[in-house]
């Protein structure tokens, strides 16, 4: 049984392209592993961007079928999505090498550093990428194993979702979709909020109360979420945008003018260049970390006004004819409802198109999608939507994102269906304005970064 960093040195990882995969391998990459892997997605003949930014950290990458498995190799991480039948599951199997899933590795990784997991239902990608831009600014050195890239990474041409640093921190997102939060024995725990996502709210809070049990030393909650205030600690280690809350750490003053924001942290000015009143509230929860590690106010201000964001989160790719094309991971209906809220300020209208992911998650979040959207829409503003994205897989097809438009629209709110989304801009053309925002939102599909940047060169 693999329980420490130092029982390996030759790693392979099946499925290795994905997001939490290729973190990992890159991180243990830059420690000095011997690290290899294989993907469906890697295709002979075909450029794979993933593939080849992996091969340039001396990740040696195989094609998903047997060949990159052998006898030297230590250790084998698998995703979730993987199974038993890949070829180098069997092969691995065949030659007793311990085969364990990539949550596993992460916790047994944590533990070999000083840990801050972030956690909650939204928001863990841009809290850490902040926190990370924060002690790396204040000069901490710290690591990061991130579920997306920081474009700060990305522009060492790197996929920008890890980074080894020489310091004792390391950053990672604890994730509550797979449960797999409940593994992670933290120095410090952050939890943003709780909202019904993958599962019920019972079962959320269940798991988050087990993410707070496991912190070892500081664990700090966002105070003006209903459901994460139930687990505080301590409400002065705490934070919240409500100035009455008592919380240690309050955001308040809060302005967007166009696509920046501005507000204080008990009476620090703060000026990022992102919108939306859940990034104050994400800067707030990194501010309120660092701030109790002993990084001052003003350094965590200078920090943040050079923050450059995070791949696919609130990503302008450009303005055209007086429309501003906003790429977006937003997939629940907390997220969904306020990207949307986020791009009002921007323009007059705003015109967001969503994929759902999954006929099981669709079903069980319909009435939610439906409430968060209307009510995030103003009268001038729009929904659109194309088919659920299916990975495959078992799944019963007995819903359709054409069913939570029909409710929204009874909702008396602009709503549309377009089932292909290579129709989309023939059919959303006639609607957009010279002043309006194009949101486009959806995660886990691999085509959707393709399909923005095709929105906005057809525009």
């Amino acid at each position: 049984m693999i329980k420490s960093v130092d029982q390996f040195t030759n790693v392979f990882f099946i499925g290795i392209a994905g997001t939490g995969m290729s973190a990992i391998a890159q991180y243990l990459a830059g420690t000095g592993k011997n690290v290899s892997g294989s993907d469906r997605y890697f295709v002979p003949g075909e450029l794979n961007d993933t593939r080849n930014k992996l091969e340039a950290e001396g990740i040696i990458c195989f094609l998903q079928n047997g060949d990159g498995v052998n006898d030297t190799i230590d250790l084998v991480v698998v995703s979730t999505a993987v199974e038993d039948t890949v070829p180098e599951v069997q092969k691995a199997k065949g030659l007793n090498i311990p085969i364990i899933k990539r949550s596993e590795l992460l916790a047994i990784i944590a533990k070999s550093k000083k840990t801050i997991a972030v956690g909650g239902t939204s928001g863990k990608s841009t809290t850490s990428a902040m926190l990370f831009q924060i002690m790396e600014f204040a000069d901490k050195q710290p690591s990061i194993i991130s579920g997306a890239g920081l474009v700060s990474i990305i522009k060492e041409g790197k996929i920008g979702n890890a980074k080894v640093g020489a310091g004792e921190w390391l950053i990672i997102e604890a994730d509550e979709s797979d449960g797999s939060i409940v593994q992670y024995e933290p120095e410090v725990g952050l939890l943003l909020n709780v909202d019904k996502d993958h599962q019920e709210i019972e079962e959320l809070m269940q798991i988050f109360g087990v993410f707070k049990k496991n912190t070892q030393q500081l664990f700090v909650v966002n105070q003006s979420n209903g459901l994460a205030k139930q687990l505080s600690e301590n409400l002065l280690q705490d934070f919240s945008v409500d100035e009455n809350s008592g919380a240690g750490y309050i955001a308040s003053d809060f302005k967007q003018d166009g696509l920046q924001i501005q507000f204080t942290i008990n009476q620090q000015l703060f000026l990022l260049y992102t919108v939306g009143k859940h990034n104050m509230e994400n800067a707030l929860a990194a501010v309120t970390v660092a701030h109790q590690l002993g990084i001052g106010y003003q350094t965590c201000a200078d920090a943040l006004k050079e923050y450059e964001g995070i791949y696919r989160r609130h990503q302008l790719l450009g303005i055209k004819k007086g429309v501003y094309v906003i790429d977006d991971y937003a997939h629940n209906p907390a997220k969904c409802a306020a990207s949307i809220a986020a791009c009002q300020p921007i323009a007059n209208k705003v015109i967001a198109w969503f994929q759902p992911h999954g006929y099981g998650p669709t079903r069980f979040l319909r009435h939610d999608f439906v409430k968060e959207i209307a009510t995030a829409l103003r009268p001038q503003d729009e929904i659109w939507m194309s088919e659920i994205f299916y990975a495959g897989g078992t799944a019963v097809k007995d819903i359709s994102a054409n069913d939570l438009i029909n409710d929204i629209k009874a909702l008396g709110k602009n709503a549309f269906f377009v089932e292909d989304r290579k129709h989309l801009l023939e059919k959303i053309r006639p609607h957009l304005t010279d002043d309006c925002v194009l949101l486009l939102m959806g995660a886990r599909d691999p085509g959707l970064e393709h399909f923005a940047k095709e929105v906005f060169e057809k525009l």
